[in-house]
């Protein structure tokens, strides 16, 4: 490429995989399953308290991330407090019950822009893969999704030991494709994780932001993944 990238990495959850057909639908079938069916307002009560607990984890000590017996634990408890909200008895057994469901390649989909832009980068050359702060199973889902014709590499920071923001998981992803950093651009939805994650290894990052919530960031980005890559070919993307 003229302008020196060779080589994209995406973050996967909220970038390249959402839920399907979403979270709550997931918890409202193995509920039924278990013979409860919630109101719409327990239930969402229930994922907020879990929302508040993955918070309250990451921020004091996100290291569960490297480890997946510590990653599906924190996911198992997250569900058990939903399942424990909406009056579930046996929660930590439903909880885990949750945790094995987003294990399947059927529990995921992917956003309507991520095959055009993996299509096109492709076509122009780019070396492409994934580098996320997630559990064992994401180079399996990745494959069911049909990502595998398009990646070079799946890392996972469970399969790794190591999470973004440290620059080393980077690194490893820099090495799996035999380029420099300022030869790889990063995309991921997380200012923290991906961003300063992208910059400790000096690699370029992009902030993906589908909801316009992020307010003055010192970073290039974007809505869409489809704007992807033209910032690419034109190599118009802040350090």
């Amino acid at each position: 490429m003229k302008n020196g990238f060779k080589a994209v990495f995406f973050d996967a959850g909220n970038t390249l995989l959402l839920p399907h057909p979403s979270v709550e639908e997931v918890c409202v079938e193995v509920l039924a399953g278990h013979g409860y069916h919630p109101s719409t307002a327990d239930l969402q009560r229930g994922l907020d308290r879990a929302e508040r607990y993955y918070e309250e984890r990451y921020w004091s000590d996100d290291t569960f991330w490297a480890s997946e017996t510590e990653a599906a634990a924190m996911w198992s408890e997250m569900y058990a407090l939903v399942m424990e909200e909406v009056g579930v008895e046996s929660f930590p057994a439903v909880g885990r019950q949750l945790y094995d469901e987003f294990g399947r390649g059927d529990r995921w989909a992917l956003y309507p822009d991520v095959l055009p832009t993996m299509h096109e980068l492709h076509a122009m050359g780019m070396r492409m893969g994934i580098v996320s702060n997630w559990d064992a199973r994401l180079p399996g889902l990745c494959h069911h999704l049909g990502l595998s014709r398009y990646l070079d590499f799946v890392i996972s920071s469970a399969n790794l030991g190591r999470i973004k923001p440290e620059a080393s998981i980077f690194y490893s992803a820099l090495s799996r494709v035999d380029v420099a950093p300022h030869e790889a651009v990063h995309v991921g939805d997380h200012y923290y994780a991906d961003v300063l994650g992208a910059r400790a290894a000096g690699v370029y990052p992009v902030l993906l932001d589908r909801g316009e919530w992020s307010s003055n960031p010192d970073c290039t980005v974007i809505t869409t993944l489809l704007d992807l890559p033209e910032l690419v070919l034109s190599g118009s993307i802040l350090p």
